[in-house]
């Protein structure tokens, strides 16, 4: 053991002052990884740079724009716990009308959920401007059939789809709707906190997953209109744009779905805006568990292959997406997200094969350390930058040192989804929906 640390130092020392066999070493296996990654990271941190700079040295314009809003909330097996979902929207500090739709999917087998949603609507049937409706679906249909019917019953000129499982801060309608006031904005994506980060190791792992690829990430995504999803737990739309486009399609992943949809309008209407709204706060319970976890990044990485090479492999050309978002997806979503899991795995198996021990290991911390200054840089800046609660992020610091490993673990793991979907169509027997509603899906 003493001797293999002390090659892996002699290794490292000769990649770090570049000497003959550690340089050549290195620049065969560590540029693939890094310089593909290095200018995504960076655009990323312009972006955030942009906005710090102009939330606090720009004065914030006033805009008093108050639409009405339709929120439909999709319920499935909350039980009680949709009650807090309700109860945060009804107390939403916002002066206009909120339409609460609450649809409740296969709701003969989900009784108890139905019977907090009733005991709900007579509950605060008097508040001021609050309206909720219940719509309950007594055969199952899914995810996309609950969302339709559902669209079907919105009046808000802004429409919200949310999780049953999903409460909200009380400013989250007044911080997201003023972005509708200009008229190119299509969609407003909310951020997602974990709301159970206590529960295990794993939830507290996920809380920092979510701090920087989606509450700080996607601020810099937004500078340039290049947001990469609308989260299906936290979607914002414009209604009369998604009544064009024809609303939500069959089939799993309808988040990421649609958002492809919405950006194939983009070529053509250059001005059409997805934003990120930060201070749009959403909670949302994750998996406590890393055989749930692993369960739950199955079906999401999956369904990534399914939509970009089958469903929507036509529409994705510049001339609909618009330059800026053609590279964005293919960048952060093909390559990053489908194509960088295999070459992590390829690249790790090969060395293993070919290289000496102390030269796999000298090369791997070095990889972990460049994974881990790029943590470190994104939790800082999200934690001292974006964060509306610095305090609670700062609680999860003492495991950003574990973190690399811990994402290596997912995008290993993507290369399974990925093959498991290629190979046994697993969005076809997906849990969004019963198999008789996937079946007939045509993709």
């Amino acid at each position: 053991m003493i001797g293999l640390f002390s090659d892996v130092i002699e290794t490292l020392a000769e990649i770090l002052f570049m000497a003959n066999s550690g340089s050549e070493f290195a620049m065969r296996f560590v540029p693939f990884i890094l310089f593909i990654e290095v200018p995504f990271y960076s655009l990323v941190l312009i972006g955030l740079a942009k906005y710090i700079t102009r939330r606090h040295f720009s004065t914030p314009l006033q805009i008093n724009y108050r639409p009405s809003v339709s929120c439909i909330v999709l319920c499935y097996a909350e039980g009680e716990g949709i009650l807090a979902s309700i109860r945060s929207l009804v107390e939403q500090q916002y002066a206009g009308h909120i339409q609460i739709i609450v649809v409740i999917d296969g709701a003969v087998q989900n009784g108890l959920t139905y019977q907090v949603a009733l005991a709900a609507q007579k509950r605060f049937k008097h508040w001021p401007r609050r309206e909720i409706i219940l719509v309950p679906k007594w055969q199952r249909g899914g995810r996309v059939s609950s969302i339709n019917a559902g669209f079907n019953k919105c009046r808000g000129l802004v429409t919200m789809v949310l999780d049953g499982d999903t409460s909200f801060d009380n400013d989250m309608v007044a911080n997201s709707t003023p972005h509708f006031a200009n008229e190119n904005v299509v969609a407003v994506s909310g951020s997602l906190r974990v709301r159970n980060v206590k529960a295990s190791v794993v939830t507290r792992l996920q809380a920092i997953e979510y701090l920087i690829s989606i509450h700080t990430s996607k601020v810099g995504l937004s500078e340039f209109n290049v947001v990469n999803n609308i989260s299906g737990a936290f979607g914002i739309f414009r209604t009369e744009f998604i009544k064009a486009v024809g609303g939500w399609d069959a089939g799993t992943a309808e988040d990421l779905d649609l958002t492809m949809r919405i950006k194939q309008y983009f070529g053509r209407h250059r001005n059409l805006r997805i934003v990120f709204e930060p201070t749009a706060i959403g909670h949302t319970d994750v998996p406590e568990t890393m055989r749930a976890f692993l369960l739950q990044r199955l079906r999401w990485d999956g369904d990534l292959y399914w939509l970009y090479f089958r469903k929507h492999s036509p529409g994705f050309v510049p001339r609909l997406l618009g330059w800026a978002n053609f590279i964005g997806i293919l960048w952060y979503g093909v390559l990053f997200q489908i194509v960088m899991p295999f070459m992590i795995l390829i690249y790790l198996v090969y060395s293993f094969l070919v290289y000496q021990l102390s030269q796999v290991v000298a090369i791997l911390v070095l990889v972990y350390g460049f994974y881990l200054l790029v943590t470190t840089v994104f939790y800082t800046v999200g934690v001292a930058g974006i964060s509306e609660r610095p305090r609670a992020d700062l609680k999860q610091a003492w495991l950003v040192p574990f973190f690399p490993g811990f994402m290596l673990v997912i995008r290993l793991w993507a290369t399974v989804a990925v093959l498991s979907e290629l190979f046994l169509h697993n969005s076809r027997y997906s849990t969004m929906a019963p198999f008789w509603v996937l079946k007939r899906n045509k993709y």
